[in-house]
């Protein structure tokens, strides 16, 4: 009986130690990430955008996994956007921005995150005179 609870001791222990071992990363791997840390292709678009043709800023401060930025514009006063978010769609992160305020009306922002160049290119649209401009922000 004393042999059969030594076999039972020694079984428990290398299950444990082996269960142990399987547990730990191995040396050199990267912890798996946390829920909290940034989405690493959103990570790229924060920062302060402004746009040479005028002194346009936008200032992105934060992403969350669905896209939504924690983002603000400037002419040179602060205006709130309505709208501001981020997604990917092929491997090319596209952003939106709305503004209503300060008699801008529906205009908005339609760019793309040039990686290559890190820069923000797209269009703006400025909806109270209905035109269309082509318009690039570079990071500062």
């Amino acid at each position: 009986m004393k042999r059969m609870q030594y076999v039972v001791v020694i079984s428990l222990a290398v299950a444990a130690g082996i269960f142990h071992a399987q547990a730990q990363p191995s040396p050199g791997a990267s912890p798996a990430p946390s829920i909290s840390e940034p989405q690493t292709a959103f990570g790229a678009l924060l920062g302060r955008w402004v746009r040479p043709d005028g002194g346009y800023v936008i200032s992105i401060k934060a992403v969350d996994a669905g896209g939504k930025l924690d983002a603000s514009y400037a002419n040179p006063n602060p205006l709130p956007f309505h709208t501001a978010t981020a997604t990917g769609d092929g491997g090319t992160l596209k952003l939106f921005f709305e503004l209503r305020a300060g008699g801008y009306n529906g205009s908005t922002y339609t760019l793309d995150y040039d990686a290559t160049r890190d820069q923000l290119k797209g269009v703006y649209y400025q909806a109270v005179a209905k035109q269309t401009f082509e318009v690039v922000f570079i990071r500062k």
